[in-house]
Protein backbone atom coordinates (compact mmCIF):
# COMPACT_ATOMS: atom_id res chain seq x y z
CA UNK A 1 0.00 0.00 0.00
CA UNK A 2 1.54 3.35 -0.87
CA UNK A 3 2.21 6.04 2.05
CA UNK A 4 0.05 8.23 0.53
CA UNK A 5 -2.61 5.70 0.75
CA UNK A 6 -1.63 4.88 4.28
CA UNK A 7 -1.94 8.55 5.04
CA UNK A 8 -5.53 8.36 3.83
CA UNK A 9 -6.94 5.92 5.89
CA UNK A 10 -5.08 6.71 9.45
CA UNK A 11 -6.81 10.57 8.64
CA UNK A 12 -10.18 8.53 8.07
CA UNK A 13 -10.00 6.61 10.69
CA UNK A 14 -8.80 9.84 13.27
CA UNK A 15 -12.19 11.57 12.43
CA UNK A 16 -14.00 8.82 12.55
CA UNK A 17 -13.12 8.27 16.15
CA UNK A 18 -13.01 12.18 16.73
CA UNK A 19 -16.82 12.26 15.42
CA UNK A 20 -17.84 9.32 17.34
CA UNK A 21 -16.24 10.59 20.67
CA UNK A 22 -18.28 13.83 20.06
CA UNK A 23 -21.62 12.19 19.60
CA UNK A 24 -21.28 10.36 23.01
CA UNK A 25 -21.21 13.16 24.81
CA UNK A 26 -24.21 14.52 23.19
CA UNK A 27 -26.09 11.16 24.30
CA UNK A 28 -28.81 10.58 27.16
CA UNK A 29 -27.05 8.45 29.83
CA UNK A 30 -28.32 6.62 32.72
CA UNK A 31 -26.55 4.69 34.95
CA UNK A 32 -25.43 3.49 38.38
CA UNK A 33 -22.95 4.07 40.97
CA UNK A 34 -21.59 2.96 44.36
CA UNK A 35 -18.53 3.75 46.55
CA UNK A 36 -17.60 5.90 49.89
CA UNK A 37 -17.58 8.97 51.85
CA UNK A 38 -15.10 10.73 54.19
CA UNK A 39 -17.35 13.33 55.97
CA UNK A 40 -16.89 15.63 59.07
CA UNK A 41 -18.56 18.38 60.35
CA UNK A 42 -17.94 22.09 60.53
CA UNK A 43 -18.96 25.03 62.37
CA UNK A 44 -19.80 22.50 65.45
CA UNK A 45 -20.81 24.95 68.28
CA UNK A 46 -20.08 22.15 71.14
CA UNK A 47 -18.27 23.05 74.16
CA UNK A 48 -14.92 21.53 74.12
CA UNK A 49 -15.87 19.55 71.85
CA UNK A 50 -13.26 18.04 69.41
CA UNK A 51 -15.01 16.33 65.72
CA UNK A 52 -13.11 13.49 63.73
CA UNK A 53 -13.69 12.46 59.81
CA UNK A 54 -15.69 9.31 59.64
CA UNK A 55 -16.23 6.35 56.54
CA UNK A 56 -19.95 5.50 55.15
CA UNK A 57 -21.00 4.13 51.99
CA UNK A 58 -22.68 6.21 49.10
CA UNK A 59 -24.89 4.70 46.12
CA UNK A 60 -27.33 5.43 43.64
CA UNK A 61 -28.10 6.56 39.98
CA UNK A 62 -27.60 9.16 37.75
CA UNK A 63 -29.09 10.69 34.43
CA UNK A 64 -27.04 12.53 31.90
CA UNK A 65 -28.96 15.09 29.96
CA UNK A 66 -27.23 16.81 27.10
CA UNK A 67 -27.49 20.23 26.45
CA UNK A 68 -25.27 20.89 23.87
CA UNK A 69 -21.68 19.16 22.90
CA UNK A 70 -19.39 20.82 25.79
CA UNK A 71 -22.48 21.22 28.66
CA UNK A 72 -25.30 18.71 29.89
CA UNK A 73 -27.02 18.44 33.40
CA UNK A 74 -26.21 15.85 35.91
CA UNK A 75 -29.00 15.21 38.39
CA UNK A 76 -28.52 12.19 41.06
CA UNK A 77 -30.22 10.11 43.84
CA UNK A 78 -27.96 8.83 46.26
CA UNK A 79 -28.33 6.82 49.94
CA UNK A 80 -25.65 8.48 51.60
CA UNK A 81 -23.85 7.83 54.66
CA UNK A 82 -21.97 10.65 56.74
CA UNK A 83 -21.09 11.25 60.49
CA UNK A 84 -18.22 11.94 62.52
CA UNK A 85 -16.89 10.99 66.16
CA UNK A 86 -15.80 13.48 68.36
CA UNK A 87 -14.60 13.41 72.04
CA UNK A 88 -14.62 15.75 75.33
CA UNK A 89 -15.20 16.01 78.95
CA UNK A 90 -18.77 16.02 80.86
CA UNK A 91 -17.84 17.25 84.58
CA UNK A 92 -14.77 16.32 84.13
CA UNK A 93 -15.51 12.58 82.52
CA UNK A 94 -13.83 11.77 79.13
CA UNK A 95 -16.71 10.65 76.99
CA UNK A 96 -16.77 9.54 73.49
CA UNK A 97 -19.52 10.04 70.39
CA UNK A 98 -19.70 8.50 66.97
CA UNK A 99 -22.82 9.87 65.17
CA UNK A 100 -23.96 8.19 61.64
CA UNK A 101 -26.64 9.74 59.41
CA UNK A 102 -27.92 8.26 56.39
CA UNK A 103 -29.73 10.72 53.99
CA UNK A 104 -31.60 10.72 50.04
CA UNK A 105 -29.22 13.28 48.74
CA UNK A 106 -30.18 14.95 45.33
CA UNK A 107 -27.33 16.44 43.95
CA UNK A 108 -28.51 18.73 40.60
CA UNK A 109 -25.17 19.05 38.85
CA UNK A 110 -24.20 21.07 35.64
CA UNK A 111 -21.86 19.10 33.68
CA UNK A 112 -19.13 20.38 32.02
CA UNK A 113 -17.09 18.40 29.20
CA UNK A 114 -14.18 19.42 27.83
CA UNK A 115 -13.16 16.07 26.33
CA UNK A 116 -15.47 12.81 26.24
CA UNK A 117 -13.48 11.54 28.61
CA UNK A 118 -13.77 14.36 31.35
CA UNK A 119 -16.36 16.21 32.77
CA UNK A 120 -16.23 18.74 35.71
CA UNK A 121 -19.72 18.82 37.51
CA UNK A 122 -20.89 21.36 40.46
CA UNK A 123 -24.33 22.27 41.64
CA UNK A 124 -26.79 22.69 44.38
CA UNK A 125 -27.52 19.28 46.40
CA UNK A 126 -30.74 18.96 48.61
CA UNK A 127 -30.32 16.30 51.22
CA UNK A 128 -33.13 14.54 53.35
CA UNK A 129 -32.13 12.74 56.33
CA UNK A 130 -33.86 9.78 56.73
CA UNK A 131 -32.01 7.85 60.22
CA UNK A 132 -29.46 8.50 62.56
CA UNK A 133 -27.22 6.36 64.89
CA UNK A 134 -25.50 7.79 67.90
CA UNK A 135 -23.11 5.47 70.19
CA UNK A 136 -22.03 6.98 73.12
CA UNK A 137 -19.58 6.19 75.95
CA UNK A 138 -18.95 8.07 78.87
CA UNK A 139 -16.71 6.86 81.40
CA UNK A 140 -17.34 2.64 81.76
CA UNK A 141 -20.95 3.23 80.13
CA UNK A 142 -21.78 3.28 76.91
CA UNK A 143 -25.20 3.54 75.19
CA UNK A 144 -26.38 3.02 71.54
CA UNK A 145 -29.21 4.82 70.03
CA UNK A 146 -31.15 4.54 66.56
CA UNK A 147 -34.18 6.85 66.05
CA UNK A 148 -35.69 8.44 63.32
CA UNK A 149 -36.42 12.29 64.41
CA UNK A 150 -40.04 11.86 65.19
CA UNK A 151 -40.05 14.26 68.17
CA UNK A 152 -36.57 15.30 67.92
CA UNK A 153 -36.17 19.23 66.63
CA UNK A 154 -33.56 18.38 63.83
CA UNK A 155 -33.63 19.70 60.40
CA UNK A 156 -34.76 16.72 58.00
CA UNK A 157 -34.32 18.81 55.08
CA UNK A 158 -30.55 20.89 54.13
CA UNK A 159 -29.40 22.52 51.14
CA UNK A 160 -25.74 21.96 50.12
CA UNK A 161 -23.23 21.92 47.29
CA UNK A 162 -21.38 19.60 45.33
CA UNK A 163 -18.51 19.90 43.09
CA UNK A 164 -16.48 16.96 41.43
CA UNK A 165 -15.46 15.60 37.98
CA UNK A 166 -16.12 12.02 36.23
CA UNK A 167 -13.36 10.10 34.58
CA UNK A 168 -15.33 8.27 31.69
CA UNK A 169 -13.66 4.96 30.66
CA UNK A 170 -16.08 3.54 27.59
CA UNK A 171 -18.85 2.55 30.13
CA UNK A 172 -17.41 2.51 33.51
CA UNK A 173 -16.92 5.99 35.56
CA UNK A 174 -15.44 6.75 37.83
CA UNK A 175 -16.89 10.16 40.05
CA UNK A 176 -14.95 12.25 42.94
CA UNK A 177 -16.87 14.90 44.65
CA UNK A 178 -16.90 17.06 47.54
CA UNK A 179 -19.51 18.63 49.32
CA UNK A 180 -21.12 20.77 52.41
CA UNK A 181 -24.10 21.71 53.68
CA UNK A 182 -25.19 25.46 53.77
CA UNK A 183 -27.19 25.17 56.14
CA UNK A 184 -26.97 23.75 60.20
CA UNK A 185 -28.66 20.60 61.15
CA UNK A 186 -30.98 21.68 63.84
CA UNK A 187 -34.53 23.37 63.09
CA UNK A 188 -35.41 26.45 65.20
CA UNK A 189 -32.64 25.90 67.39
CA UNK A 190 -33.83 24.62 70.50
CA UNK A 191 -32.71 20.91 69.92
CA UNK A 192 -29.92 20.09 72.74
CA UNK A 193 -27.98 18.22 69.97
CA UNK A 194 -24.62 19.15 68.32
CA UNK A 195 -24.94 22.25 65.85
CA UNK A 196 -22.78 21.70 63.29
CA UNK A 197 -22.90 21.15 59.23
CA UNK A 198 -21.40 18.18 57.22
CA UNK A 199 -19.08 18.33 55.01
CA UNK A 200 -17.66 15.27 53.27
CA UNK A 201 -15.13 13.75 49.82
CA UNK A 202 -16.83 11.11 48.00
CA UNK A 203 -15.63 8.50 45.33
CA UNK A 204 -17.74 6.15 43.89
CA UNK A 205 -17.34 4.02 40.23
CA UNK A 206 -20.24 3.37 38.39
CA UNK A 207 -21.87 1.90 34.71
CA UNK A 208 -23.62 4.25 32.40
CA UNK A 209 -25.70 3.01 29.75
Amino acid sequence: MKLSNILILVLIISATARVSAQDATDEFTFGIKAGLNYSNVWDDEGEDFKADPKTGFAAGIFLGIPIGSVIGFQPELLISQKGFKGSGTILGTPYSFSRTTTFIDVPLLLQLKPSPIFSILLGPQYSYLMNQKDVYTLGSNSIEQEQEFENDEIRKNILGFTLGADININQVVISGRMGWDLQKNHGDGSSSTPRYKNQWLQLTAGLKF
